[in-house]
């Protein structure tokens, strides 16, 4: 078995090179990917520098902890704050009296609403063990490399981290799905040319098992050779994309990677088994092929979509639409998340694509192409099934891939600037943080908000942290505000009241709600003022500066004044802007430079494979059409004539493949815009036809050289 696998190798070594080369670069991206998302796990260490000089902190609480019920059980829950409450007055008078406290460098005083309320943390030069017994439960006590939590935003390189673990992740699962899509394929495809070569085994007397671990056989052996190939590549391509990801801003300056060897491990066994998976169906399809049923039948195409296959494109495809409906009716905001409409759309990806050949021959039959080489085309096309949805299996997965990655990031961002503009009356905003207070002119209304968080729980058995705005001028803010109010009146929000959105537990006007502040103080009961539609999910909670302590405005709105308002706008120390401008800065159309990036990166992956299923396929698929292209010229068609038939079948089964695609990106944007409206927010879908038109012709021009090379070598 061992010679014949490793004869059958070196024989049709070109047939295998397409599967080599596209399992190699799949092993070496997964290596590269895991080495890059190994190292977003732990943010570096860093030496304290706020109180560098202290061997003891004392800093205030800067988690919220409350009891919570999970089952027969009460258990803690924590929640981190924004900020570290105060140190309490009369201990720090206390440390003060005792040892020598240190208070400067950092962010000093902690501000409520009067007014300031003490520092938020003091470095102490005092033993240990004296500290703690003063200080109790008090607040906190920091030694060694725990100070950092003392230093201006400590979180700040983990939360760098975030992002990049998402778009690393997600490469890396399109990675995994391309290239067992385009692993199977090639080895299905195989299969189907080497119908007369399994017949020929088959008379010489090989059992279907033989015939099975044949093929078995040659795909461990390719797959190991591939993944101990990619893995290579993947080790030089790390510290190649460190810096790519550095340069692009999507990591911090001093991201790097490389260390766990883990990556290689996984990626290497990944390899081998998906190249044992992709030939597993193949396999057992080629151990049916009979001795006499092989050497009667045409090289390919004579196959009927198998059942197998039907079973489980229909099973993917009803999955897929079972999903996004079901997600549109109990959770239209998942929609809007980059996690679901980067997954969802892998399922109907696949279960139409092992649907395609059911839909060869009809859109090849409605074709009414002129001439005897358009006849051929459509009649080649309708006759070669398997050929033809081959081909266009992989275009399949770009478009696709392109149309819902791009247009479902670009419909969100769109939506979410078309929200932020409809969401105020405004004429003229600042921001910026920080901003000073500014006073009205006559005829003016100017309405200053900024960030703050309040928790919630959320039944018995959860404490929810949201993002809300704290609100300076009550007044001001509803007759400036469009918010999408569902019951209530915004002119009702007081210092005894907030406004909430339909995502809370409680949200009926008048009811009450206990909340705990951005600080941690609380619990406090609040009526609810108003009720918000969640649109795409900037609605969130409003409050007053009384139940918001250490927000600081970072927006200011107005409307009226004339001149005089922006000179007063002007020494807020923000960059003042008209209402549209700053929409459009604060969301623009096609997203951040960063997301573009990540896009780009993902689709750049899908794209190679395409380019690489394509090549090899066509190729594999031209080059034994030799006794057909030799016919056609004893039949008078000229070379030329010939070429234009490969070709325009080529084009053909990209076209479908095209066409298929934008059929997912309908399904996949017409469900978020779908969920947009049932959110209540702005439904402004956006179609990336310049990526989409760029994934075909690449395509295109691939399978039409693909096709052309062996086709022109073949009717010399």
């Amino acid at each position: 078995m061992l010679t014949v696998v490793l004869s059958g190798l070196r024989a049709r070594w070109a047939s295998f090179l397409g599967g080599f080369v596209a399992l190699a670069l799949g092993v070496g991206l997964l290596t590269t990917m895991g080495l890059g998302l190994s190292a977003t796990f732990h943010a570096p260490e860093r030496a304290p520098q706020r109180f560098a000089s202290s061997p003891v902190v004392v800093q205030g609480r800067d988690r919220l902890t409350l009891d919570v019920r999970r089952g027969p059980e009460t258990v803690p829950v924590t929640q981190r704050l924004d900020r570290p409450q105060p140190v309490d007055r009369e201990l720090l008078r206390e440390l003060r009296a005792r040892w020598t406290v240190t208070t400067s460098g950092g962010p000093g005083t902690a501000t409520g609403p009067t007014g300031p309320t003490g520092p938020d943390a003091v470095g102490v030069d005092a033993p240990v063990a004296e500290v703690r017994a003063l200080v109790g439960d008090r607040a906190q006590v920091l030694t060694g490399a725990e100070r950092r939590r003392a230093d201006p935003d400590p979180d700040r390189d983990a939360e760098a981290l975030v992002a990049l673990n998402a778009l690393l992740g997600t490469s890396g699962g399109v990675t995994a799905f391309v290239s067992v899509f385009v692993v199977a394929s090639t080895f299905a495809f195989g299969v189907a040319l080497r119908r007369r070569e399994f017949g020929l085994l088959r008379t010489a007397g090989a059992t279907p098992g033989q015939v099975r671990r044949l093929l078995l056989a040659e795909a461990a052996a390719l797959g190991v050779l591939a993944s101990a190939a990619g893995c290579a590549l993947g080790g030089l391509g790390a510290p190649l994309l460190a810096r790519t990801l550095v340069d692009g801003g999507l990591a911090p300056e001093w991201f790097t990677v490389g260390g766990p060897v883990w990556p290689f491990h996984v990626s290497f066994w990944t390899g081998v088994t998906v190249a044992l998976a992709g030939a597993v169906a193949a396999s057992r399809r080629a151990g049916k092929v009979g001795p006499t049923a092989a050497l009667r039948d045409a090289d390919v195409d004579a196959d009927t979509l198998p059942l197998g296959r039907a079973l489980l494109g229909t099973g993917l495809l009803l999955t897929g639409l079972g999903l996004l409906v079901w997600t549109y009716a109990t959770d239209p905001s998942a929609l809007l998340k980059r996690k679901t409409y980067t997954t969802l759309p892998m399922l109907l990806i696949t279960g139409v694509a092992l649907l395609s050949p059911l839909l060869v021959r009809p859109v090849a039959g409605l074709l009414r192409l002129r001439g005897a080489v358009g006849t051929l085309v459509r009649e080649n096309s309708a006759a070669s099934v398997r050929r033809t949805a081959a081909v266009a299996a992989p275009v399949l997965v770009t478009v696709a891939l392109a149309g819902t990655l791009f247009g479902s990031a670009s419909t969100v961002t769109r939506a979410k600037g078309v929200e932020a503009r409809e969401q105020t009356a405004a004429e003229y905003v600042v921001a910026g943080p920080a901003l000073r207070p500014v006073r009205p002119p006559a005829g003016a209304v100017v309405s200053p908000t900024g960030p703050t968080s309040v928790f919630v729980r959320d039944g018995d058995a959860a404490v929810v942290k949201y993002g809300a705005r704290a609100v300076t001028d009550p007044a001001a803010f509803a007759a400036l505000a469009r918010l999408p109010v569902v019951a209530g009146d915004l002119r009702d929000l007081d210092d005894r009241s907030i406004v909430v959105n339909e995502e809370f537990q409680h949200r009926r006007v008048g009811e009450t709600v206990e909340v705990w502040r951005a600080d941690g103080t609380g619990p406090v009961r609040l009526r609810i003022a108003a009720v918000l539609a969640l649109g795409t999910g900037d609605n969130g909670p409003y409050v007053t500066r009384a139940n918001a302590p250490g927000s600081a405005p970072d927006r200011i709105e107005a409307r009226g004044g004339g001149t005089a308002t922006v000179r007063a706008l002007e020494a807020s120390g923000g960059a003042v802007g008209t209402a549209d401008a700053w929409a459009a800065a604060a969301r623009p159309s096609s997203g951040s430079p960063q997301t573009r990036l990540g896009l780009v990166l993902v689709l750049g992956i899908a794209l190679v494979y395409t380019v690489i299923g394509l090549a090899n396929t066509l190729l594999m698929a031209t080059s034994v059409r030799g006794g057909e292209l030799a016919s056609l010229r004893l039949a008078g068609a000229t070379r030329a004539q010939i070429l234009r038939v490969v070709t325009g079948e080529a084009t053909l089964a990209v076209a479908i493949g095209a066409l298929l695609g934008l059929v997912v990106t309908a399904l996949v944007l017409g469900t978020l815009g779908a969920g947009l409206a049932a959110l209540s927010a702005p439904v402004a879908l956006a179609l990336p036809w310049t990526t989409l038109g760029a994934a075909a012709g690449v395509c295109a021009t691939v399978a039409v050289a693909a096709s052309a090379l062996p086709a022109w070598r073949l009717t010399r």
